[in-house]
């Protein structure tokens, strides 16, 4: 008898297992959300719209885009970070959110690290230097020589942490001052720019290129390493007087922390077919970004590096901590 109860015990409990088990074999049975930072018109947006339309794809559910501009990317993060740890929402981040804040603020409302599950990185890109199409500015020198001449007039808009860090560490770099105008994002900053309400502006690149083709602004630097091949006429900061000046974006995914490891891989697995596509590198290529696609483990080494460099920025650049 104590035998038959055993096994009906054991039965019990292996009954009981099968609904989580086939739960988790489900996944994703309904609709995904990608929390992103910045408003539309931002290279991330176009990057989490990319992802999204990909992700339905391979997966046969419905991944939607929601923005959640302002507060220094604390909005969109906190969103995720106190979302159900069940693969449902993720952030679809820049470098912002999950590590230059680490190097702006002394306090966050979420921790840049512990409340996330790295998912996937995805690609990277340059920044650009802008200023209005009829400023006198026609190269960098200009620029710096207008702020040498009339140091603190000039203002810079910047949409975001890295937009502001990427700013004055330039300013540092060069000896000049500037005034800081905060946006909510890249495209309201360029919109300012355009209309004359700002002097200059450091900005994805693939935000810039629609103000640039119709000729409202002039594409001054590029903050990588090497000239666009769609801007080969455009130099980078290097080459214009600031040797060592390299600051790009970049985009991955992040999950709740917590987030069951098997809903982790199978995300990082769609995630990293995508973009290990010739279509991938055709639509970044677009706006001169390129395919960076790594898994959650070597993504969770890189995010720590990238804290540790934007902090070292930070410093170079003279930005107490907030």
């Amino acid at each position: 008898m104590n035998k038959l109860m055993r096994l009906l015990a054991l039965a019990g409990v292996a009954w009981l297992a099968l609904p989580a088990a086939s739960a988790q074999a489900a996944y994703p049975d309904k609709p995904i959300r990608l929390i992103v930072s910045f408003p539309p018109g931002s290279g991330t947006d176009s990057n989490a719209r990319y992802v999204a339309k990909k992700m339905e794809e391979k997966l046969g559910v419905a991944v939607t885009v929601e923005n959640r501009p302002g507060g220094n990317s604390f909005i969109a993060a906190q969103a995720v970070a106190v979302a159900p740890p069940d693969g449902y929402t993720l952030l679809l981040a820049s470098n912002s959110p999950v590590a230059t804040n680490a190097a702006m603020f002394k306090h966050l409302p979420y921790d840049p690290v512990n409340d996330f599950a790295p998912v996937a990185r995805l690609g990277y890109g340059a920044m650009a230097l802008v200023v209005k199409a009829d400023a006198p500015y026609k190269t960098v020198a200009d620029l710096v020589n207008a702020a040498r001449q009339r140091p603190g007039e000039l203002n810079f808009g910047s949409g975001s942490a890295s937009y502001q860090i990427a700013t004055e560490l330039f300013l540092a770099m060069g000896g000049i001052k500037a005034n800081h105008v905060p946006y909510r994002g890249a495209a309201p900053a360029l919109t300012d720019l355009a209309g004359g309400q700002v002097d200059f502006v450091f900005a994805d690149y693939g935000a810039v290129i629609p103000f640039v083709q119709s000729g409202r602004m002039r594409l001054l630097a590029v903050t990588g390493d090497a000239r666009l091949k769609s801007a080969p006429d455009t130099p980078t900061l290097q080459e214009s007087g600031f040797p060592g000046y390299y600051m790009v974006n970049w985009t991955a995914a992040f999950a709740p922390a917590r987030t069951p490891a098997a809903v982790i891989d199978k995300l990082a697995g769609v995630l990293l077919d995508i973009y290990r596509t010739a279509d991938a590198a055709e639509f970044l290529a677009r706006t001169n970004w390129e395919v960076f696609p790594v898994g959650p483990k070597e993504l969770r080494v890189f995010q720590r590096d990238e804290i540790r460099k934007w902090d070292e920025a930070a410093q170079r650049a003279g930005i107490p901590k907030q």
